[in-house]
């Protein structure tokens, strides 16, 4: 039998957000206040997280005066509330790029998403309750690559990891029938099947 094979074009997408889990990241601010600031770009090795993190935001300007976070990571059921997020910034005087791209200052991130924070056990950001897998962490490197301007990349260490108790299983293991992370795919949310809604920058 003939197999088909697929046509294919070569294409230039402005975003290669080509499937990723949401990230929650919760950084210290220099009043002792919390910033949230959703992240999309992440990958583990061990007990080490890596973080990919724009520069001129919040986030990055936090965790270099003070390298200590909380990597909470939303279900589903939260998309909304990581939306409500997402036309934010932490920083007073919005830098240019991001008003351009319709961003506005928020100093109170948890009154304008809606979600909770309750304390770490160890770093001082808060975590989130709502959210079902909670990593503190410590910053242990922070490299800013000569081929992009843009970004940052974050590799932090893994200190204590919480989760809802519905989702675990034989006490230290998370029940992957039971945990879905909120996927962010091409500025659309998903969970593991269904479509949930759009981002505000998305084009379709």
């Amino acid at each position: 039998m003939e197999i088909t094979k697929p046509n294919t074009k070569m294409i230039n997408p402005k975003i290669l957000y080509y499937g990723f889990p949401v990230i929650l990241l919760t950084t210290l601010n220099e009043d002792g206040t919390v910033n949230i600031s959703p992240l999309s770009s992440s990958w583990v090795l061990g007990d080490y997280i890596v973080l990919g993190i724009g520069l001129g935001g919040k986030a990055i300007e936090n965790l270099e005066r003070h390298p200590e976070c909380v990597i909470n990571i939303p279900d589903p059921t939260l998309w909304e509330n990581v939306e409500q997020l997402a036309p934010y910034t932490g920083k007073s005087i919005v830098p240019d790029f991001k008003k351009q791209i319709g961003f506005t200052y928020q100093k109170d991130k948890f009154e304008i998403s809606g979600l909770t924070p309750i304390e770490s056990t160890t770093v001082i950001p808060t975590r989130i309750i709502e959210c079902p897998i909670q990593i503190e962490a410590k910053v242990k490197h922070i490299r800013i690559p000569n081929y992009s301007p843009d970004f940052a990349i974050v590799e932090t260490q893994t200190i204590h990891v919480h989760a809802h108790t519905d989702i675990i299983i034989k006490d230290h293991h998370i029940d992957p029938n039971k945990w879905s992370p909120l996927i962010y795919n091409f500025r659309h949310y998903f969970d593991l099947g269904n479509k949930l809604g759009n981002n505000f920058r998305s084009e379709m």
